[in-house]
């Protein structure tokens, strides 16, 4: 990747990362871990491959992007933010009564979010549907769902990844934010999911392994993707929860606590040094 656009994309990391913090320390409540390690992933997405602008937001042709692991919502929020669709001020009303930033995805109070989400196995599902509607539009855009790895415990995301390749589904581009942190554990020990490379393979997709927090990597891996197979793809990012935060990173309790004000301003400062 030219090195001027990836300290382009680096510096919006950054700046998502903190607002991210700021965002759920005002409300008091939120998920941090699982924000911070979707960051690389969601400012690729947005600036490199979806170009989401305020103009074409809404468009008929635009690309898809499902945020099926809801809570980690306000990175969603921060990445509107930062590209002009919501403005700071409203980030303020994250998880207020009535507010448009719901702690979860909400179509209908914000309709730039593509699917209201967050009952966990779910998004997935709703991506393959949009996918084939486009299928049989004869539309060219894409889909882009993003899941968790706790959520993929859920036997509806299996159904769903047999769906995708019985249709052709080579629109559908998903990605698992492989932190190996769900609720309250680490995966592995509530309910395992490897060889979780060589299963999903089994299920007919093109699989990719990469650092979800890598821009070369995670643009490396679109080359090889943009070279024609015909399957839908499924790209394991192994990322960290909490990362850029040091006493997050790897520590279950940030699944689902708010920082407090001190907590907050230590984050501010570690990523801005």
């Amino acid at each position: 990747m030219d090195k001027v656009k990836k300290a382009e994309l680096e510096n919006h990391a950054r700046e998502i990362r903190a607002r991210i913090i700021k965002m759920i320390t005002l409300a008091g409540s939120g998920h941090p871990g699982g924000s911070l390690s979707l960051v690389e992933i969601l400012v690729y997405l947005f600036f490199e491959k979806i170009k989401r602008t305020r103009q074409n937001a809404l468009d008929e042709n635009r690309d898809r992007f499902v945020l099926s692991k809801g809570h980690g919502v306000p990175a969603l929020y921060a990445i509107f933010a930062q590209i002009g669709l919501l403005k700071d001020k409203d980030l303020e009303n994250f998880r207020k009564l009535g507010s448009k930033l719901q702690g979860h995805p909400d179509r209908i109070k914000l309709p730039y979010v593509e699917a209201s989400t967050g009952s966990l196995g779910q998004g997935l599902s709703v991506a393959v549907g949009m996918a084939i509607a486009a299928k049989l539009k004869k539309k060219d855009y894409r889909i882009y769902c993003v899941l968790g790895d706790g959520e993929i415990q859920q036997g509806q995301v299996w159904e769903a990844l047999m769906s995708a390749p019985k249709f052709n589904l080579d629109n559908l581009y998903v990605f698992l934010d492989y932190n190996k942190i769900q609720l309250d554990d680490w995966v592995d020990k509530i309910m395992p999911i490897e060889p979780l490379g060589s299963k999903i393979e089994s299920f007919n997709w093109k699989v990719y392994q990469i650092n979800g927090h890598n821009f070369d990597e995670i643009h490396d891996v679109f080359n090889k993707i943009d070279q024609g197979d015909q399957k839908p793809k499924f790209i394991i990012a192994h990322t960290i929860k909490g990362k850029g935060v040091s006493f997050m990173e790897n520590e279950v309790k940030w699944h689902g606590i708010a920082p407090n004000r001190e907590e907050s301003k230590k984050a501010l400062k570690e990523l801005y040094t």
